[in-house]
């Protein structure tokens, strides 16, 4: 009756069962993964409900690269960070997830295969699993910090790979793609005739003096794609919409195909867009409130974990996560205590497909006292 895309488990893991039993009980809990913006004590500029109420709701205007005003707004959005965009290589989607559904779509037939980074975003297997698309996935090896391991990655190309995904700042290990592996990227790109698909939704929040990251967007020799959107922008991910960015190699191509699935769907609400130029205004006041949030909670790890016996915070350059590693090889038994003995919650790394045991994921978003008394606890859980 069902397809074999939608074969899940549905069953709940062991940690949302004993989140959902504590919650059940009226127990406290301290939510040291919470990652949504609109519940983390940030404080959104009063203009923001004059904007949206000034939105002409009565008008349907379906567009599917979404309005020119809209898309003029993003591009001067990458022109303020430096980077050369057009309206013309813009179309605006509903979500970071539509988006790579549309690319999905654009680029692979069933059984064709896209390449993901590992440790990364849980929900890559889900997204391209929808497109009966299949993902493999390359990996980030820890030294000093995280790289790609490029050997592994070429060795994961077949004749069926048609992208390959980049996230940068990644999710959750906070790394960059450096130079010397996106020039090498790009080349690879251009001898297998591969997609470049950059996430770039962290890409305002760096860690150091830089205030964003050194953007894909602009001008590019392999076709590329770089996702965004005012869910991390903005931190609005309420109000749905997301863009990318289309440049390269057979742009104009990807864009006219682009837009024959876009207007398949037509998603994009028309007040959101209409609204969009006067929201990007808010930018400085909302995203300040973040850099200072995620800063000093990161800022905090560092001192506080610094020379730790147990638990060491591994390097990374930006987002809104942080990765500890512990000397503990079952870290769903240490999550699972921790939650049940302290209240603290925390997400293990298998969910993220980090490789072997002991670490640990946590938001910088946090507000910083639920952080701090919570990491305290940990502490006390691990020894």
């Amino acid at each position: 009756m069902f397809s074999k895309r939608s074969t899940w488990d549905l069953q709940p893991n062991p940690l949302s069962q004993a989140l959902a039993a504590r919650r059940e009980a009226g127990l406290p809990v301290l939510d040291l993964t919470l990652a949504n913006p609109t519940r983390a004590g940030l404080q959104y500029p009063v203009q923001l409900q004059t904007i949206l109420a000034g939105a002409d709701t009565s008008v349907y205007a379906p567009e599917p690269l979404g309005l020119l005003s809209a898309r003029q707004a993003v591009a001067g959005y990458y022109a303020e960070r430096g980077q050369t965009v057009g309206a013309e290589d813009l179309l605006l989607t509903c979500s970071t997830s539509e988006a790579y559904a549309l690319l999905f779509k654009l680029l692979a037939d069933p059984g064709d295969q896209v390449l993901v980074p590992e440790p990364s975003y849980p929900l890559f297997a889900f997204l391209a699993g929808l497109e009966s698309v299949e993902t493999r996935p390359y990996p980030l090896r820890y030294r000093e910090g995280w790289e790609i391991d490029l050997d592994q990655l070429a060795a994961a190309l077949t004749p069926r790979t048609r992208a390959i995904v980049l996230v940068h700042p990644n999710n959750p290990t906070g790394s960059l793609v450096n130079a010397g592996e996106r020039a090498l990227l790009e080349e690879l790109a251009l001898e297998r005739n591969l997609a470049l698909i950059a996430d770039e939704v962290f890409g305002d929040y760096l860690w150091e003096d830089q205030p964003q990251v050194p953007s894909f967007a602009g001008p590019a020799r392999a076709l590329t794609f770089v996702l965004s959107g005012l869910s991390k922008v903005l931190g609005l991910p309420q109000l749905k919409l997301g863009w990318m960015t289309v440049q390269g190699a057979g742009a104009a191509e990807a864009r006219a195909r682009l837009e024959v699935i876009a207007d398949t769907y037509l998603s994009v609400g028309t007040p959101v867009q209409q609204a969009l130029p006067r929201l990007l205004e808010l930018r400085p006041a909302i995203q300040a409130q973040i850099r200072q949030r995620v800063g000093t909670n990161h800022r905090w790890l560092q001192q506080h974990l610094e020379g730790h016996t147990h638990v060491q915070l591994l390097r990374g350059e930006g987002g809104w996560y942080a990765v500890l590693k512990t000397n503990l090889q079952d870290e769903e038994e240490l999550v699972l205590e921790l939650l049940r003995q302290e209240g603290v919650l925390v997400h293990p790394g298998y969910f993220f497909d980090f490789p072997g045991a002991g670490f640990l994921v946590l938001s910088l978003l946090t507000p910083t006292r639920e952080l701090q008394e919570g990491i305290e606890l940990l502490l006390k859980r691990i020894h």
